[in-house]
């Protein structure tokens, strides 16, 4: 079985390419029985979307994949932790798990501005954190640091 270390060094790849077209880095994999069926970054100034998060991208290819809306049995690994929209998605696609490296004091639900998770939905998601959670955030901290050294 591999390991949460594992499979969010392949969310950070995923960050690493939203990274290399000038997009904010984060990077999530959607994972079904140890197997990565999803991958998804950051996309939102290429396809000019504010819904192209990462999240939303992989939770549309898991579901073709998986051909259903109900991501049950799935964990997800985001490099940030998730805004309200994704935390949304989440909940309503079923996926058990979430597994995060870096919180987002900005706009994080989990344990940042508030915690969608706790709240009684008919679904509930189980949240680890902090895996990685320094290459998680230098990642974001990078590229943030030499967009304002470009302008």
């Amino acid at each position: 079985m591999r390991t949460d270390e594992y499979f969010m060094r392949l969310a950070l790849k995923e960050a690493q390419k939203a990274y290399d077209i000038g997009e904010v880095p984060i990077g999530c994999v959607i994972v079904k029985d140890d197997k990565v069926i999803a991958r998804g970054y950051n996309k939102r100034e290429k396809l000019n979307s504010s819904l192209a998060h990462a999240e939303i991208i992989a939770i549309t290819k898991a579901s073709k994949k998986l051909n259903s809306w109900r991501l049950e049995g799935c964990k997800m690994y985001i490099t940030l932790e998730p805004c309200i929209m994704c935390g949304g998605a989440i909940i309503q696609s079923r996926i058990d798990e979430v597994i995060y490296g870096a919180k987002d004091n900005r706009f994080g639900v989990h344990d940042s501005i508030t915690n969608i998770f706790n709240l009684k939905f008919n679904h509930s998601v189980s949240i680890k954190n902090k895996v990685l959670e320094n290459e998680c955030s230098s990642i974001i901290s990078d590229f943030f640091k030499k967009l304002r050294e470009t302008k």
